[in-house]
């Protein structure tokens, strides 16, 4: 694969899932819990549920059914501490997906629903046409299927379901909170680390470039070939920042490709995990980039390509001193003020790398 991706690799990237939503009565297990108290659990469902969490797939519920019964039953089984976010009631289908997205901040195109009756998926399908449906009699081959095998499965990977339960709590306790945001975020004890990507950083890095498409300036994706070789040039930064806080680590959630030069820097990479949206430390990658930049005495540009999704980091990028200065086609050529040096949020403990001779 070439450094930037082509056509093919970015229709396969589309078909990744992130989170799959499951029916209950007759898909993961045999019978109707309100009619047999004595359902039994599909012998494929745990071991599918286990290789889901091992990818990185996220795992739901939506159903119609009584709440505290089925989660008992998911508890019983040894599955309620995969699913996130459960939708037990009696409400559309539809509804229950739409909230679970929501909840865990994903894009609808990322999302697999799997559901034995044709009506109930026919409904999700009407109402969230991008969620893919699938019928819950096959799904004992949903583990085979191309779009449920993420195309990089990392250390972090296996850790997402915990990271997202540690983002669930922040997420109550800010809910009981009183205090101010400002206050609320100094309170969750975050520390973000900037640092240059050393080779055991590329496999997640090359990972992000696959699944972030909200928060990310062009979707371009790199190879591990292309990262290690941009990483060991000095023509080139590639940077990563990882996020923890009083409840755990957020992982790796930034990337950043710089092309240096004696006169510009280009960023042609910037991307930020959506999971830290909420958390205000979506520009501090870009502020550190401007004021390394900065303090080299070179001007900084940047590249932006529109997919429809990522308008908030160009509007980052008009927020920081950028302005457009040319396009190319839905490439859009951005030029930074640098006249200032940039701030950092002062509800964030800063870990920031050494520069380096170049």
């Amino acid at each position: 694969m070439s450094a930037t991706e082509t056509l093919e690799h970015r229709k396969e990237k589309a078909k990744s899932v992130k989170l799959v939503v499951f029916d209950l009565d007759n898909t993961l297990w045999d019978g109707t819990l309100l009619e047999d108290g004595d359902v039994r659990l599909k012998p494929s469902i745990l071991p599918l549920f286990e290789e889901l969490d091992r990818r990185g797939v996220l795992i739901s519920v939506a159903s119609r059914n009584d709440a505290d019964l089925a989660l008992a039953k998911l508890e019983a089984f040894g599955l309620v501490d995969y699913v996130l976010h459960p939708q037990i009631g009696w409400g559309a289908k539809s509804q229950a997906v739409a909230t679970i997205v929501a909840a865990l901040n994903l894009g609808f195109d990322t999302v697999a629903f799997v559901d034995d009756e044709p009506f109930e998926r026919g409904e999700v399908h009407h109402a969230l046409p991008e969620v893919r449906v699938i019928d819950g009699r096959a799904v004992e081959e949903i583990a085979d299927r191309p779009d449920f095998m993420p195309a990089v499965i990392t250390g972090e990977s296996r850790l997402r379901r915990q990271m997202y339960r540690a983002e669930i709590r922040r997420g109550e306790v800010e809910a009981q909170s009183s205090e101010p945001t400002q206050a609320f975020l100094r309170s969750l004890d975050m520390r973000f680390t900037i640092l240059e990507a050393r080779e055991e950083d590329l496999l997640r890095a090359e990972e992000l470039t696959l699944r972030t498409n909200q928060l990310n300036t062009t979707g371009r994706t790199y190879d591990l070939e292309a990262l290690d070789a941009m990483r060991l040039s000095p023509d080139h930064l590639v940077l990563v920042a990882r996020l923890e806080d009083r409840y755990g680590p957020y992982g790796t959630i930034g990337l950043a490709v710089v092309d240096i030069d004696e006169r510009v820097w280009t960023i042609r990479l910037l991307l930020m995990s959506c999971r830290v949206i909420s958390r205000g430390v979506g520009s501090i990658m870009m502020n550190y980039i401007r004021n390394r930049a900065r303090d080299a005495g070179v001007g900084l540009e940047a590249d932006f390509v529109s997919n429809g999704r990522n308008r908030m980091m160009y509007a980052t990028y008009k927020f920081s001193g950028f302005s457009e200065i040319a396009r190319d086609g839905a490439c859009v050529r951005l030029s930074c003020d640098l006249s200032v040096p940039a701030e950092y949020p002062e509800t964030v403990q800063l870990s920031l790398p050494p520069d380096r001779p170049r």
